[in-house]
């Protein structure tokens, strides 16, 4: 939105929203398959794995952003978004091997309160310093190492079904998955929540740079200072 660049002619309102779309695309259609990866799998050998992934997309990413290379950055996005996926179901899937049963509830508040204060911080960090010139995107993204060096402390979590045959097609696997969450009525309603939640989430979050540039002719720190709101 403010950094003036362009692909295939596209302008900048089209360009935000696709980028979001970009984003969010990893989920609808690997969201299946990485369960299957949290189920098969030791977990934190998942986990650091992701993270190992998170480093090369954003070492790619800063690339991206020196050279202004919008098709770089846009791989970045596909690949992070494929890396949020990866991790989201892990992410839950430990804590019951982690944690007792009576911790559970708390565990759960514990990460998913600590991934909206993640975001909400990454959110206006980011905003911030991804705009100073001229080292801004390259401390971005070497940040990403922290998120490794951190999952070096999580405790190992066995494998729950190593003998799982994964199933490498995105849209059976989503399918399938989708008709075992309707047989139980209280995790379709959840599924549902927390999918409603997030596109709307998404939907707006997306305007906001525009808006802040186009309606109130600010720059993007007015847009931080909106997505921090």
């Amino acid at each position: 939105a403010f950094g003036g660049m362009t692909l295939a002619g596209m302008d900048s309102n089209l360009l935000v929203n696709a980028a979001g779309a970009v984003f969010i695309l990893p989920f609808v259609l690997f969201s299946a398959f990485a369960g299957q990866l949290a189920d098969k799998y030791e977990k934190t050998r998942v986990i650091r794995g992701v993270k190992i992934f998170e480093i090369v997309v954003m070492a790619l990413a800063a690339v991206g952003f020196v050279t202004a290379n919008l098709g770089v950055l846009f791989v970045c996005l596909f690949a992070m978004g494929s890396h949020s996926t990866l991790f989201g179901p892990v992410k839950y899937a430990i804590m019951p091997q982690a944690l007792q049963s009576d911790e559970l509830v708390g565990g759960n508040a514990l990460v998913e309160s600590g991934t909206f204060v993640a975001i909400l911080v990454g959110t206006i960090v980011g905003g911030v310093v991804v705009a100073l010139k001229p080292s801004g995107p390259m401390f971005v993204a070497a940040v990403t190492i922290i998120g490794y060096l951190v999952s070096r402390s999580i405790p190992a979590a066995a494998a729950t079904d190593p003998s799982l045959k994964l199933n490498w097609n995105p849209f059976t696997e989503t399918a399938n998955s989708l008709r075992l969450a309707a047989k139980n009525i209280v995790v379709w309603r959840s599924m549902l929540g927390i999918s409603w939640l997030w596109f709307y989430g998404a939907m707006l979050l997306n305007q906001f740079a525009n808006m802040s540039k186009d309606v109130l002719g600010g720059n993007a720190e007015v847009a931080t200072f909106l997505l921090a709101t």
